[in-house]
């Protein structure tokens, strides 16, 4: 392989791993929480000045602000779980040049964009000012070891050997699951992508064709259906972490391949929590086995994430529900024979309450037909990415649904279900997200090797370089921060602010990520014969599915600000 032609000016950058790095990055993260927490009480005294309940209109009058605090929490978790991340290679004696670099400049730039601006987007970024953080919180927060990682963590010298590491030897950094089984399941999966889904994904994509019944069928054997379903529902009864690394692997080959399992694993979590013992009984086997394939039909066509604004009506005649209104952006809605159908039972609620889950059975429909279901009509929408499955609206007439099949035989408990499964839903998305954004960082070195221009291949231009050293550093950040999420909620902890903030950066990062190894592209880049040209696409769904980014944001200010100390 090419290796990177760095050029280095003084002794330091000969050696751009910092003396005492982890001792340093120890020492830091204190002082990046008491800057989160000088954040904190400052946007508390915009959005709850009377010291009491958030003001929900102040709250929304006050957005950046907010939203801002919500993100720089996600910048010190995000270092916070790096660190950790590094100290168990520490422990292990894993700790390389890589990785430590890696740990460095993820200190470094983050550390640095909490004073100097966080970007919300694109055409967004919040200062302390715009969080009202006072002078004294931003001097107390410039410690010395605060202010050598900026200095020099996330140097030019630093971005560019990172790449020369991962161009060399391409190795992206050492993962530190600490799990035999958690490695060979990785392995697996990572050999199965490699051989069935790669060669094919960019074809199924450009044809916009749905994902082979065949490779489905050989997911299912795999397990993939029911890796979180229990033993006795005939599943794997692993936990989210697995789920975490089989839906990254599947989604750096495809993204439409890695979520197929999330249907599944929405379907799977609302029967198991929620479900009588006869719907358990029934259903999670089924889904486990891949033998039923399932969609979940929640959004409708005003709603967006305002769910419990939702007006598509099931009314009960006998011994059914009769189901009239509209859906829409339902992922693999044609090919489905479930369908998790959230309704309103009770007409008198214009709110969350009144809402009810449906398992609703439908047949499997065609290209020609695809709802053949009495009292269901609907199209495909079609899209610039994610297409492995197809979107779909759907209108509902009539369409029927047994009573026996109101999830929890309880009506009104739909959105608490739903909310349910929300830690379990972001944390997948956040970890589809990462395998985005690895498989971007593959194809921008990948390209940058082979790509000669000037008489040299575009890695060793140092602006080239620097790029794919810093997606390899964020898309490893996100990677931990995102099993952090999962192995919370293995443990059966609260995990709605983490996941939502594995989610939140991990959206971004793909997008970032995808935007850069385009760029290095060039103008191959925008043809859609290059694998870039569908990442692009694919990555730009990842923030605003799952809950935009804007909502994210607003959840998680939300729920920090309403800790009690």
């Amino acid at each position: 392989m090419t290796s990177v032609a760095v050029q280095l000016d003084s002794p330091t950058a000969v050696h751009p791993v910092l003396d005492g790095l982890l001792p340093l990055c120890a020492e830091a993260l204190p002082a990046a929480e008491r800057l989160l927490e000088a954040a904190r009480t400052s946007v508390l005294a915009i959005v709850a000045p009377a010291g009491g309940k958030i003001d929900a209109d102040l709250l929304e009058a006050n957005q950046t602000a907010a939203h801002g605090y919500a993100w720089m929490a996600t910048y010190v978790e995000g270092l916070r779980q790096i660190l950790g991340w590094a100290n168990r290679l520490e422990a292990s004696g894993e700790l390389t040049e890589l990785e430590s670099l890696i740990l460095q400049a993820a200190f470094g730039e983050y550390l640095a964009q909490m004073t100097g601006g966080i970007p919300l987007s694109q055409v967004e970024i919040v200062r302390p000012g715009d969080l009202g953080i006072p002078a004294e919180a931003l001097t107390a927060y410039r410690t010395p070891a605060v202010t050598a990682l900026i200095d020099r963590g996330a140097s030019a010298p630093v971005r560019l050997r990172i790449a020369e590491l991962v161009s060399d030897h391409h190795n992206f950094g050492k993962l530190a699951l600490e799990d035999e089984t958690l490695d060979m399941v990785r392995d697996q999966f990572s050999r199965f992508a490699q051989d069935v889904v790669v060669p094919n994904a960019h074809e199924w994509h450009m044809r916009d064709v749905l994902i082979p019944l065949e490779v489905v069928e050989q997911m299912a054997e795999l397990g993939v259906f029911g890796l979180t379903v229990p033993e006795e529902f005939g599943g794997l009864g692993m936990g989210k972490t697995s789920m975490c690394v089989v839906s990254e692997v599947l989604s750096q080959a495809y993204i439409g391949v890695g979520s197929l399992g999330t249907r599944s694993e929405i379907a799977a979590e609302l029967i198991r929590l929620g479900g009588t013992q006869e719907q358990k009984e029934k259903w999670l086997p089924l889904l486990a086995s891949g033998e039923i394939l399932p969609t979940a039909v929640f959004t409708e066509p005003n709603t967006g994430s305002d769910l419990g604004s939702l007006r598509t009506r099931a009314v009960r005649d006998g011994d059914v529900y009769k189901v009239t209104g509209n859906k829409t952006w339902i992922t693999h809605a044609s090919r489905s024979d479930l369908m998790t159908l959230l309704v309103r039972t009770d007409p008198t609620t214009t709110d969350y309450r009144g809402l009810s889950m449906l398992l609703a059975e439908k047949p499997r429909g065609t290209v020609e037909e695809p709802f053949p279901a009495p009292g269901m009509t609907g199209g495909e929408i079609e899209v610039l990415g994610y297409r492995g499955m197809k979107e779909y609206e759907i209108g509902f007439d009539g369409f029927e649904v047994p009573v026996a099949n109101l999830l929890g035989g309880v009506e009104g408990q739909g959105f608490k279900q739903l909310m349910e499964t929300f830690e379990s839903a972001r944390i997948q998305t956040a970890a589809r997200a990462t395998g985005v954004a690895q498989n971007a960082l593959e194809l921008g070195l990948k390209y940058a090797q082979d790509r000669v221009q000037f008489g040299k291949a575009l890695i060793n231009f140092p602006r080239v370089a620097a790029k794919i050293g810093w997606m390899a550093v964020e898309t490893m950040l996100v990677r931990q921060l995102t099993y952090f999420a999962a192995r919370e909620k293995d443990e059966d902890r609260r995990c709605d602010i983490e996941a939502g903030m594995a989610k939140l950066l991990a959206a971004r990062v793909a997008w970032s990520n995808a935007d850069n190894a385009l760029q290095i592209h060039g103008g191959n880049g925008y043809a859609t014969e290059y694998q870039i040209s569908r990442v692009m696409c694919d990555a730009r769904i990842l923030s605003v599915f799952e809950g935009a980014a804007e909502i994210q944001a607003q959840v998680i200010a939300r729920g920090l600000l309403g800790r009690r100390n």
